[in-house]
């Protein structure tokens, strides 16, 4: 498959003033951080989550506890989409149990990802509530699933994806609309 940058959505910079902007909208939604329980979903949403989370503690001088979720093995498409998927590991540092998860990703799209992590989330606790924060938020869905916090809404085409890019992998921090073609 080929791909083609259609357009720069954010660049470095914007990037970071969209981070500082969830941070701020997570805290005042929350009124502080006393019952919050950070949770990144695997791969970018975890350097997402990783981010928000330093912000967090520099602005509230508190530390808050965070997590990672993989969500392969909830997936509903994971043996369709999967030959061989590649796990990763889930920690959840706290119990969850009357805590408000921060639930972070980077794209929102069918839902289908989003619901797996509610359903992972449920393995381990039963949380006072489930809050979504979302880099960009795409369209398209397929479930009934809203975001609570959505950095950017980017409405896409069919044959279009979103790409996040975050230094900690990618070397660079942006976002891409990219046409896919084969």
């Amino acid at each position: 498959m080929k791909t083609k940058v259609k357009a720069k959505i954010m660049d470095e910079l914007g990037l970071e003033r969209t981070l500082n902007r969830l941070t701020h909208e997570i805290l005042e939604k929350n009124r502080g951080v006393d019952n919050i329980v950070i949770l990144g979903m695997r791969t970018r949403g975890a350097y997402i989550a990783d981010r928000i989370h330093k912000k967090i503690i520099e602005l509230e001088k508190k530390d808050v506890p965070i997590g990672y979720l993989d969500v392969t093995f909830y997936r509903d498409d994971f043996r369709i989409r999967l030959k061989q998927p590649e796990i990763q590991v889930t920690k959840i540092p706290c119990d969850i149990d009357n805590r408000d998860i921060i639930l972070i990703d980077d794209v929102l799209y069918t839902g289908r990802t989003v619901r797996a992590a509610m359903d992972a989330i449920m393995d381990f606790g039963r949380p006072s509530s489930i809050q979504l924060v979302i880099l960009i938020d795409r369209g398209h869905r397929e479930l009934p699933i809203k975001a609570n916090i959505v950095g950017k809404y980017v409405i896409t085409s069919i044959g279009e994806e979103i790409r996040v890019k975050m230094r900690e992998i990618d070397d660079e921090d942006a976002v891409y609309l990219v046409e896919i073609s084969d």
